[in-house]
């Protein structure tokens, strides 16, 4: 049995809260961090404990291999969570971390584990429409003219060598977990849905979000910001709040 004190490696929680009655699990997008998410636990309910992801090769663990495909991270994912799942939990999770947290939860269905009460994706087409554009056999040029179009990584460190020889090879080993794996086909899942997405994302309009609605037997809903892809900081404000309201209503349905 994974407790929790021995898969820690993998979850941060910024501000604890052990009176919580739930978890909100966060999963980064490609080459991003916990610290993403760091001060969301300021404009969460009270009732909810924020829960940050920590995946290989970057910030406290950028001495591990990163995984470069999508089954074994969910595989020890799965594992590594056993220990945090003693509470009602809700996942979030942005571009990549929406493809990971929804597979994720296909995967605790398979081990008979405890289930999402809602997952919010954000950023992402759903996973069984064609991928847009393939982008891990790009070039490095190529790579990096269309990281300076999506508009996320610092000029600094795409301009500075040292730093992006640091930081590309994990950007491309999450860009292949995101893209290098078919999806299969599976029975949708009953918790709700709810999709978000950035008005001016050239890789996940709304029709994109849209289809998650045939991924969930549950409530299904999407919900358009101000912004491109990284909408997540632009409109993170409005954006929190919609979550928080989720939140308060999967909380008014847990028992007493």
């Amino acid at each position: 049995m994974i407790t929790r004190s021995t898969s820690d490696i993998w979850v941060g929680c910024p501000r604890p809260n052990p009176a919580s009655r739930l978890r909100l699990f966060c999963f980064p997008y490609a080459g991003g961090g916990a610290l993403s998410y760091s001060a969301w636990w300021r404009e969460l309910p009270a009732h909810t404990e924020l829960c940050a992801i920590k995946l290989p090769g970057r910030e406290a663990r950028m001495s591990e291999q990163p995984f470069d495909r999508l089954t074994p991270l969910v595989h020890a994912l799965a594992t590594a969570l056993e220990g945090w799942l003693t509470k009602p939990f809700a996942f979030y999770g942005h571009s990549l971390g929406a493809l990971v947290s929804f597979e994720l939860a296909r995967e605790l269905r398979r081990r008979g584990a405890p289930l999402p009460r809602h997952l919010f994706v954000s950023g992402r087409r759903a996973p069984h429409l064609p991928t847009a554009a393939p982008l891990h056999g790009l070039s490095d040029a190529e790579f990096l003219a269309w990281l300076r179009r999506m508009g996320g990584t610092p000029e600094e460190v795409l301009s500075e060598p040292e730093l992006l020889a640091l930081f590309l090879p994990v950007l491309r080993a999450d860009v292949a977990v995101n893209e290098a794996e078919p999806f299969v086909p599976g029975a949708p899942l009953d918790c709700p849905i709810s999709a978000f997405g950035g008005l001016d994302d050239e890789r996940a309009g709304r029709a994109d979000l849209e289809a998650w609605r045939e991924l969930t037997r549950g409530p299904f809903r999407v919900e358009m910001f101000p912004g491109g892809h990284f909408f997540v900081r632009s409109a993170r404000e409005p954006l929190l709040r919609s979550v928080s309201a989720l939140l308060d209503g999967v909380e008014r349905d847990l028992p007493a």
